[in-house]
């Protein structure tokens, strides 16, 4: 079988969108009236569901919680999206994959 594509898990392997998602939260604790420049605290929300970490860390109800994902997402696809950098790419070793019988 001959294989054509190789797929990359971009955010988090390849590129560093913390401040992406940093600023999203930032820009919907804001809108909600809370002001957060903790960035412990922030990046916290990096890698669980958005909604959780909400409820999780501010004490959120569901429904207030949602809509602070609402807001973090107005931000994150206008701004956020294009808000990460290439991690250092000399440390990643990309070969021709190995044939195996």
């Amino acid at each position: 079988m001959t294989k054509r594509y190789i797929l990359f898990d971009l955010d988090g392997t390849i590129t560093d969108s913390s401040e992406g998602i940093t600023k999203s939260v930032q820009h919907a604790l804001k809108k909600l009236g809370i002001e957060e420049n903790d960035q412990a605290m922030l990046r916290r929300f990096i890698g669980p569901p958005l909604d959780e970490s909400f409820e999780k860390f501010y004490g959120f109800d569901k429904e207030k919680a949602l809509k602070a994902v609402d807001y973090y997402r107005e931000r994150y696809s206008d701004k956020g999206i294009y808000e990460n950098v290439l991690f250092d790419l000399s440390l990643i070793h990309i070969s021709e994959p190995t044939r195996r019988s």
